[in-house]
């Protein structure tokens, strides 16, 4: 009589599913809000208006909310779970060019490196912004603003009560938050490029769902 051919059970046990990346609702709604302000000024707002320095300010707490979530969130939200190190940057490209993967409970090294290049940048923007625009309470839209620049509108205002040195140091300062301003949002638009072309890139590599785990309603 023919002896059975045993087997073990682990042969007919499924293959270990590849992990999905889960961010939380609070990294997701302001991602993609950050996302919304910076097209909305790039693209549809007027360089100068009311509309372009409210929408300004909501970047500026929503930044200020994500920021907070890394001290206070959970723990693939916070700053501890993608520290910036050049050396695991380094480290993650000798990974990329031997063909070795790692699944990283966050970002990967170089994500977590742009990340924080982003973050800089995005503060540059926001503090430039605001010393150029002044309080909230300037900049309602529809006011006499929208038609140009309205750090030179309040400026002239000033004009009027100062003597004439003053306004020209007012002018100059502005100015100089003018070039910040310009040249952080022209580098933002360069690390957002790359940023995208490191998510394709890591996509592809890991086969992991990366950008579909931040769309809203993934869990």
């Amino acid at each position: 009589m023919p002896h059975a051919q045993q087997f073990e059970p682990e042969e007919f046990s499924p293959a270990p599913a590849r992990p999905r990346r889960s961010w939380d609702p609070v990294v997701k709604i302001t991602h993609w809000s950050i996302v919304t302000a910076i097209i909305a000024n790039a693209l549809v707002t007027e360089e100068g208006s009311g509309a372009h320095i409210w929408v300004g300010y909501a970047l500026a707490a929503v930044f200020a909310l994500r920021l907070l979530w890394g001290l206070i969130g959970p723990a693939e939200a916070r700053f501890s779970a993608f520290p910036p190190s050049l050396r695991r940057a380094v480290g993650h490209l000798r990974d990329i060019r031997v063909g070795r993967k790692e699944i990283h409970r966050s970002h990967n090294p170089l994500g977590a490196l742009m990340v924080y290049a982003i973050w800089c940048v995005l503060g540059l923007i926001i503090a430039s912004g605001i010393a150029m625009a002044g309080p909230p309470s300037g900049a309602l839209p529809g006011s006499a603003d929208q038609a140009g620049e309205v750090s030179r509108h309040l400026i002239a205002e000033q004009g009027d009560h100062e003597d004439d040195d003053e306004v020209k140091d007012a002018e100059s300062g502005e100015s100089v938050w003018e070039e910040v301003h310009e040249t952080s949002v022209n580098l933002l638009y360069i690390l957002i490029a790359l940023h995208i072309a490191g998510v394709v890139f890591e996509t592809r590599r890991s086969g992991r769902e990366i950008l579909l785990a931040m769309l809203p309603g993934r869990a």
